[in-house]
């Protein structure tokens, strides 16, 4: 087989290993559905929400290893390859596959997740063009969440930020971003406009000021015994 062919099998593959729905796995295993609790959404925060911390770390890693484990293997394949080569060009289709995957997966009917996990593994993936970016807009993730205490504010201006911070870092390090690397910095836009698409209920709560936040759950409606449970359990004692 050929090296297109061998990114193009990897691009189907990592649309189906995209879609595994970890959150509802996890959810379900401890006799929540995520789907029907909380925001409704599969994704690490409202699992956590439901769950507890820890099992937001595990939803979110998992979902992260969907994205960066494609691009790593695809990575492989393009090793011996130049910038501007078909075959690099099938790499970023890999990320594509895997972030689709996620945000429409098929053994959920197309009703996924919001893709913020998964693409932050594709971004971590493509290295250095896109890994070198993907730290500073994590950094401004946790800046804006330590801030404001809502996870989806911080994933909507760190996807926007993505595009931007990617172009930044290519004017520093020279690199050919309008020329050879033009094909990067359209996915790296789409996929920001993609992610803050799939947040626009968040946007909405967010501008009524009803949006979930993380800065007292005395009163959240959507908090799940479990998660009373589990939070009163880890409170510090005097």
């Amino acid at each position: 087989m050929t090296i297109e062919a061998d990114l193009a099998l990897l691009a189907i593959a990592a649309y189906f290993v995209g879609s595994i729905p970890f959150g509802l796995i996890v959810g379900l295993a401890k006799g929540i559905d995520p789907r029907t609790q909380g925001s409704g959404n599969i994704g690490a925060t409202n699992v956590g929400r439901l769950l507890g911390g820890k099992f937001f770390a595990l939803v979110f890693t998992l979902d992260l290893l969907k994205g960066m484990l494609p691009m790593l293997a695809g990575a492989y394949l393009v090793r011996n390859f130049d910038l501007q080569s078909k075959p690099y060009l099938l790499w970023m289709l890999v990320g594509a596959g895997a972030i689709a995957g996620h945000l429409f997966p098929i053994y959920l009917k197309f009703k996924g997740g919001k893709g913020v996990a998964t693409s932050a593994g594709v971004l971590l993936g493509l290295w250095p063009f896109y890994t070198l970016p993907a730290f500073v807009v994590i950094g401004i993730f946790l800046l804006v969440f330590l801030i404001s205490r809502t996870v989806s504010l911080g994933s909507i201006i760190g996807s926007l930020a993505f595009a931007p911070t990617y172009a930044l870092f290519g004017w520093w390090q020279g690199w050919p971003i309008v020329g050879k690397q033009l094909p990067l910095l359209i996915f790296a836009i789409v996929m920001s406009l993609m992610i803050t698409w799939k947040h626009r209920a968040n946007i909405q709560r967010l501008l009524a000021g009803t949006e979930h936040s993380f800065k007292s759950k005395k009163d959240d409606p959507t908090e799940t015994p479990q998660a009373q449970s589990r939070r009163h359990s880890e409170a510090p004692r005097m």
